[in-house]
């Protein structure tokens, strides 16, 4: 297996592809404009975040920033690219023929949780060079952060026990193995995905679909359940998970251990009332002595269905719909906006879509227990605004630097972990899966109060 090392160098696209056109067109007659009126090269600064969770959830998990730095990294046009707008004047054109970004990115590191305008990343340089990363930004955060906020529920629900990602057959093929790596952040234990297994050094998980079982039929057509779980067994070993509910599962459960013995893996159940039915294998298996043989359940799962099973004797689970989709919500609903230009705040102002003006950072204040309290939000060139006795840490951190990606940056398994540490720090009720208000509230300090 391929481990990345170190996330920054691995892309969701096919190799030596530019990113440039992974815009929206009014990027680039913005920047035709003000390239004719002047105003191409004032130094602006443009902020990514959310006026709110979607569906109402406690926190979000930010995904997608080593992806992003990569993504503005691959930001060139070639001759091929630019011959297709010909839209554009001349000079437009030969801006975007030298273009290469040479401004700043701070933002949260990767793993981190936000909430309703948290200021997620800060891009600070010309406008002509920040406006044109609008849409390539936006569409990875949006989607990696959506996958991720929604697994990191479903960890949760799952108690400890580790739950695989199976979702590729459910979404594009590239966006499938983006989301298998915000799932793979957020706590998922594996995938079924290889690519992603290959380009991101995730865990590959997989055995066998009902097509298998299917397969095996004796001359006259009668299935042979028994034939496929004794070749599965031969080709993967007793450690295999077999897959018991092709036809009928209690009989399923005995063939599985008729043939493999009591030092069976696994079984796994894709139907049915998943709560009953595993109480019923596991009685079973441990009639047959099977007694450490896993039940891995499958079946549309998202993070309420696994909550519903957390007293039932279920070992681990796949899951693929909810997870590669969001749960429900398949945007972050991030947005991107110019906050600031030629040291002057500007800001948004219509209704439901106001804003507070200017370049940020923020922290985050914690009790001495290490539950989290609030965030902080202030002016960017400030000074950390003071806490009091609570401790604080702050989660703005320089990225990238005069256009170049700073070295050590973490890397996905370091992001992984980071996450887990994270989660524990929100207060109980945070965690929970219903409808409410963020977990932790934002205040922004420091700015005049009309810009509040």
């Amino acid at each position: 297996m391929n481990t990345v090392n170190n996330t920054v160098k691995a892309s969701s696209l096919p190799q030596n592809r530019s990113t440039s056109l992974l815009t929206d067109k009014y990027e680039l007659t913005m920047l035709q404009a003000a390239l004719r009126d002047g105003t191409a090269h004032r130094a602006c600064a443009f902020e990514v975040f959310s006026r709110r969770l979607p569906n109402e959830r406690r926190y979000g998990v930010v995904a997608g920033t080593a992806r992003v730095l990569h993504a503005v990294q691959d930001f060139v046009f070639t001759d091929a690219q630019l011959a297709t707008l010909d839209f554009l004047d001349e000079e437009t054109l030969e801006y975007l023929r030298n273009y290469r970004f040479t401004g700043q990115i701070d933002g949260y590191r990767e793993g981190e949780l936000y909430f309703p305008y948290s200021p997620l990343l800060t891009v600070r340089g010309t406008f002509a060079e920040c406006v044109i990363l609008e849409t390539v930004i936006l569409s990875i955060m949006n989607s990696d952060s959506a996958v991720a906020s929604a697994a990191a529920r479903m960890v949760t629900a799952a108690d400890g026990r580790p739950i695989i990602e199976m979702g590729s057959r459910r979404t594009h093929e590239y966006a499938a193995v983006t989301a298998s790596r915000a799932a793979y952040l957020a706590g998922f234990e594996a995938t079924s995905n290889l690519e992603a297994a290959h380009r991101y050094g995730i865990p590959a998980s997989g055995t066998s679909a009902h097509a298998w079982t299917l397969l095996h039929i004796d001359e006259d057509g009668t299935p042979n359940e028994a034939a496929a779980f004794r070749s599965q067994i031969e080709s993967l070993g007793i450690d295999t998970t077999l897959l018991v509910d092709t036809y009928d599962i209690t009989k399923g459960v005995e063939t599985a251990i008729e043939v493999a013995g009591p030092e069976l893996g696994g079984v796994r159940i894709d139907s049915g009332d998943l709560g009953a039915v595993t109480r019923r294998v596991r009685k079973q298996l441990d009639d047959l002595g099977a007694h450490n043989t896993r039940i891995v359940v499958s079946s549309d799962l998202d993070e309420f269905a696994i909550a519903g099973l957390r007293g039932d004797p279920v070992d681990a689970f796949g899951v693929g719909t909810s997870v590669v989709t969001g749960s429900g919500a398949p945007t972050a609903s991030m947005v991107y906006k110019l906050v600031e230009v030629d040291g002057h705040p500007v800001s948004k102002r219509s209704s439901g879509k106001g804003m507070t003006g200017g370049a940020k950072r923020a922290l985050r204040t914690y009790r001495a227990s290490g539950v989290a309290v609030e965030e902080l939000v202030y002016p960017f060139d400030s000074p950390d605004p003071e806490v009091g006795h609570l401790k604080s840490a702050v989660l703005s951190t320089p990225l990238v630097r005069d256009g170049e990606v700073l070295d050590n940056l973490p890397s996905l398994h370091d992001s992984r972990a980071y996450l887990a540490s994270q989660l524990l720090t929100l207060p109980w009720e945070g965690l929970a899966l219903s409808r409410d208000e963020p977990s932790i509230s934002i205040r922004f300090v420091g700015f005049p109060a009309e810009r509040r």
